[in-house]
Parts: C-alpha cells; structure tokens; sequence
C-alpha cells in the first residue's frame, strides 16, 4: 500500500521532488568541492580507511580493506577522478530529475563505499532517503527532466527493436 502511494501518487511525487533536490544539492556540492578545491586526493582516504581495519574494534571489514589495498589504493588516481566527477554529476541528475533511478542507485554505491571505509557523517540519513526515491521509481523524477527523458528513451528502444529484432522463420524439413 505505502509502496503502490509513493510509487503514483502526485502528491507523493512532489514530496519526492524536495527530497531528490536536497540529496542531490548534498551531491552537487560534495563533488563541486572537491573538483574545484584541488586537495581532493582518494589515496589519503583509502590508506586510512585501510588503518581503520585493524586493532580490538575495527570500523573497517578485514574484506573491504582487503579490497581497498588490492584494487582501490593501487588505482588511486582513478577513484580520485571517479569519486569527484560521481558526486557531481550525481548531483546534478537527481536536481534535474534525469535518469533518477540510476543517478540515485549510483549515489547509494557511493554512500556505502564511504560507510564501509569507516566514514559515517550524513551517509546513512542520505542512504534512507535515497531508499525512498529508488522505490518510487519514475515517480522520484515525475517532476524533473524524467517526464520526457523516459518516453523518449522507451521509444527509441522499442523503434530500435521493431526494426532489428524481428523473428525470422526458419523452416525445419
């Protein structure tokens, strides 16, 4: 019932709308200040989500730390680039209301990398919020760019697949 309200509801659809700007404000300047601070650097926060690991209570699974110094550290520049860039643009999908469902799964990655690397801040309260827009589905961007964005898309793949994935008959003797 809460599901199926939040899911078609207009009402619901403008409470969503306040929620995918702030979330996406939170986004678009996390991001924004990293890009244009200069000092952002992935390779600091990897090295010490990976000293959070250890000792009597660690913050941080011995399997994300393994992760973390196997994948993350070696390719620091490039989760730079990505955690930078990803916020922004983030941001920006969710206060237009394009593409809201895979900006918002996107945003919730993002989040749980921070909280696995033992970062808490605001990323649980942007995770619960976040819920709620991924399970409204096209509602969450009913009043954003998603209104056109989504048909349009939805037609150009059901031309596409009239054209090129008609069955042929193949006849068996």
């Amino acid at each position: 019932m809460f599901v199926e309200f939040i899911r078609n509801n207009k009402i619901a659809a403008g409470v969503l709308t306040f929620l995918r700007v702030y979330i996406g404000y939170q986004w678009l300047m996390g991001g924004w200040g990293k890009i244009t601070g200069g000092g952002f650097d992935a390779g600091g926060f990897i090295q010490g989500a990976i000293g959070k690991a250890s000792g009597e209570h660690p913050a941080v699974q011995g399997w994300w730390a393994s992760f973390l110094e196997a994948v993350a550290l070696p390719g620091a520049d490039a989760f730079t680039f990505l955690v930078m860039w990803g916020e922004f643009l983030v941001g920006i999908a969710l206060i237009l209301g394009l593409f809201t469902n895979f900006a918002a799964l996107m945003g919730i990655v993002m989040n749980f990398a921070f909280l696995f690397s033992g970062t808490v801040s605001t990323n649980g309260q942007m995770i619960l919020i976040t819920l709620f827009l991924l399970v409204a589905g096209y509602n969450a961007g009913r009043f954003g760019l998603d209104r056109y964005a989504i048909p349009y898309v939805r037609q150009l793949f059901t031309a596409r697949k009239e054209k090129n994935f008609e069955p042929k008959t193949v006849e068996v003797h």
